[in-house]
Protein backbone atom coordinates (compact mmCIF):
# COMPACT_ATOMS: atom_id res chain seq x y z
CA UNK A 1 0.00 0.00 0.00
CA UNK A 2 1.12 3.82 -0.57
CA UNK A 3 0.55 7.07 1.57
CA UNK A 4 -0.60 9.82 -0.74
CA UNK A 5 1.59 12.95 0.51
CA UNK A 6 0.06 16.55 -0.02
CA UNK A 7 2.28 19.26 0.52
CA UNK A 8 1.40 22.61 0.85
CA UNK A 9 4.10 25.76 1.35
CA UNK A 10 3.15 27.50 4.34
CA UNK A 11 1.29 31.00 3.59
CA UNK A 12 2.86 34.42 2.61
CA UNK A 13 4.70 36.22 5.26
CA UNK A 14 5.43 39.69 5.97
CA UNK A 15 8.96 38.40 5.11
CA UNK A 16 7.99 37.18 1.86
CA UNK A 17 6.23 40.25 0.85
CA UNK A 18 9.40 42.02 1.39
CA UNK A 19 11.56 39.79 0.25
CA UNK A 20 13.41 38.30 3.71
CA UNK A 21 14.62 34.94 3.70
CA UNK A 22 13.19 34.22 7.15
CA UNK A 23 15.04 30.81 7.79
CA UNK A 24 14.51 29.45 11.18
CA UNK A 25 13.33 33.12 12.68
CA UNK A 26 9.62 32.25 13.33
CA UNK A 27 8.11 34.70 10.48
CA UNK A 28 4.58 35.96 10.79
CA UNK A 29 1.56 35.20 8.69
CA UNK A 30 0.70 38.51 6.22
CA UNK A 31 -3.05 39.94 5.68
CA UNK A 32 -2.79 37.82 2.35
CA UNK A 33 -1.05 34.81 4.21
CA UNK A 34 -4.11 34.13 6.41
CA UNK A 35 -6.46 34.74 3.77
CA UNK A 36 -4.64 31.93 1.45
CA UNK A 37 -4.63 29.69 4.76
CA UNK A 38 -8.12 30.31 4.52
CA UNK A 39 -8.46 28.54 1.51
CA UNK A 40 -6.09 25.87 2.15
CA UNK A 41 -8.49 24.79 4.67
CA UNK A 42 -11.65 24.87 2.47
CA UNK A 43 -9.24 23.07 -0.19
CA UNK A 44 -7.61 19.93 2.00
CA UNK A 45 -10.41 19.90 4.76
CA UNK A 46 -11.74 17.01 3.84
CA UNK A 47 -9.79 13.58 2.79
CA UNK A 48 -6.87 14.19 5.09
CA UNK A 49 -5.90 11.54 7.72
CA UNK A 50 -3.10 13.35 9.57
CA UNK A 51 -2.10 16.97 9.75
CA UNK A 52 1.94 17.69 9.93
CA UNK A 53 3.47 20.95 10.15
CA UNK A 54 7.16 22.59 10.55
CA UNK A 55 7.35 24.10 14.21
CA UNK A 56 8.21 26.94 12.75
CA UNK A 57 5.63 30.18 13.53
CA UNK A 58 5.05 30.91 9.93
CA UNK A 59 3.72 27.30 9.48
CA UNK A 60 2.07 26.20 12.41
CA UNK A 61 -0.25 29.60 11.96
CA UNK A 62 -1.02 28.42 8.29
CA UNK A 63 -1.33 24.58 9.58
CA UNK A 64 -3.89 25.84 12.60
CA UNK A 65 -6.30 28.88 10.31
CA UNK A 66 -6.14 25.91 7.46
CA UNK A 67 -7.13 23.20 10.25
CA UNK A 68 -8.57 24.76 13.15
CA UNK A 69 -10.86 21.39 14.78
CA UNK A 70 -7.21 19.20 14.01
CA UNK A 71 -4.68 18.47 15.87
CA UNK A 72 -1.87 19.30 14.58
CA UNK A 73 1.25 17.28 14.68
CA UNK A 74 4.71 19.27 14.54
CA UNK A 75 8.17 18.59 13.46
CA UNK A 76 10.91 20.27 13.76
CA UNK A 77 12.79 17.82 10.96
CA UNK A 78 9.73 20.27 8.58
CA UNK A 79 11.81 23.41 8.93
CA UNK A 80 13.18 25.70 6.48
CA UNK A 81 17.12 25.40 5.66
CA UNK A 82 18.59 27.45 8.93
CA UNK A 83 20.79 30.06 7.10
CA UNK A 84 22.69 30.70 10.58
CA UNK A 85 24.04 33.95 10.58
CA UNK A 86 21.92 34.81 7.36
CA UNK A 87 18.56 33.89 8.95
CA UNK A 88 16.57 37.41 8.22
CA UNK A 89 18.53 38.35 5.14
CA UNK A 90 17.11 39.57 1.95
CA UNK A 91 16.47 36.82 -0.21
CA UNK A 92 18.58 38.41 -3.36
CA UNK A 93 21.41 38.32 -0.78
CA UNK A 94 21.12 34.46 -0.22
CA UNK A 95 19.96 33.00 -3.57
CA UNK A 96 23.33 33.61 -5.24
CA UNK A 97 24.33 31.81 -2.86
CA UNK A 98 22.74 28.60 -2.42
CA UNK A 99 24.54 25.94 -4.64
CA UNK A 100 27.67 27.13 -2.33
CA UNK A 101 25.25 25.76 0.95
CA UNK A 102 23.90 22.38 -0.70
CA UNK A 103 26.88 20.43 1.59
CA UNK A 104 28.22 22.77 3.23
CA UNK A 105 26.32 24.37 5.98
CA UNK A 106 25.43 28.20 5.77
CA UNK A 107 27.90 29.86 8.80
CA UNK A 108 25.97 28.48 12.06
CA UNK A 109 23.40 26.97 9.94
CA UNK A 110 22.62 23.92 8.20
CA UNK A 111 23.58 22.55 4.33
CA UNK A 112 20.54 21.61 1.82
CA UNK A 113 21.76 18.35 2.30
CA UNK A 114 20.87 18.22 6.04
CA UNK A 115 17.13 19.16 5.25
CA UNK A 116 17.00 16.44 2.59
CA UNK A 117 18.29 14.09 5.44
CA UNK A 118 16.22 15.26 7.44
CA UNK A 119 13.16 15.51 5.33
CA UNK A 120 14.32 11.45 4.34
CA UNK A 121 13.77 10.22 8.23
CA UNK A 122 10.47 12.20 8.41
CA UNK A 123 9.20 10.65 5.36
CA UNK A 124 10.10 7.07 6.91
CA UNK A 125 8.21 6.94 9.69
CA UNK A 126 5.26 8.23 7.66
CA UNK A 127 5.75 5.07 5.71
CA UNK A 128 5.80 3.25 8.90
CA UNK A 129 3.21 4.56 10.56
CA UNK A 130 0.46 5.83 7.77
CA UNK A 131 0.58 3.45 5.38
CA UNK A 132 -3.14 3.57 3.17
CA UNK A 133 -3.77 6.86 4.53
CA UNK A 134 -3.59 10.24 3.26
CA UNK A 135 -1.20 13.09 4.98
CA UNK A 136 -0.99 16.63 4.67
CA UNK A 137 2.07 18.58 5.57
CA UNK A 138 2.97 22.37 5.74
CA UNK A 139 6.52 23.12 5.69
CA UNK A 140 8.62 25.70 3.59
CA UNK A 141 10.66 25.73 0.41
CA UNK A 142 14.09 23.81 0.98
CA UNK A 143 11.36 21.06 2.31
CA UNK A 144 9.58 21.13 -1.28
CA UNK A 145 12.97 21.12 -2.64
CA UNK A 146 14.06 17.86 -0.65
CA UNK A 147 10.70 16.11 -1.67
CA UNK A 148 11.37 16.90 -5.59
CA UNK A 149 15.03 15.65 -4.92
CA UNK A 150 13.98 12.35 -2.97
CA UNK A 151 11.11 11.30 -4.70
CA UNK A 152 11.22 12.59 -8.16
CA UNK A 153 14.88 12.55 -8.37
CA UNK A 154 15.77 16.17 -9.00
CA UNK A 155 19.05 17.63 -8.65
CA UNK A 156 19.80 19.96 -5.75
CA UNK A 157 21.78 21.98 -7.78
CA UNK A 158 18.94 22.51 -10.42
CA UNK A 159 16.07 23.18 -7.56
CA UNK A 160 18.11 25.67 -5.41
CA UNK A 161 18.97 28.08 -8.56
CA UNK A 162 15.62 27.94 -9.79
CA UNK A 163 12.87 30.47 -8.11
CA UNK A 164 10.52 29.02 -5.85
CA UNK A 165 7.21 29.17 -7.81
CA UNK A 166 4.20 29.19 -5.23
CA UNK A 167 0.90 26.84 -5.98
CA UNK A 168 -1.68 25.60 -4.23
CA UNK A 169 -0.21 22.41 -3.08
CA UNK A 170 1.88 19.26 -4.52
CA UNK A 171 0.82 15.75 -4.45
CA UNK A 172 3.13 12.67 -3.91
CA UNK A 173 2.58 9.06 -3.12
CA UNK A 174 5.02 7.31 -1.43
CA UNK A 175 5.25 3.35 -1.89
Amino acid sequence: MAIKLIYETHSFTVDNETGIATGWLPGELSEAGRVEAAKLGERRRSGVDVVYSSDLRRAVQTARIAFPDREIRLDARLRECDYGLRNGRPVAELAPLRRAHIREPWPEGQSYEQVVAATEEFLGELRAEWEGRTVLVVSHSANRWALQHLLEGAPLEELVDAPFAWQPGWEYTLS
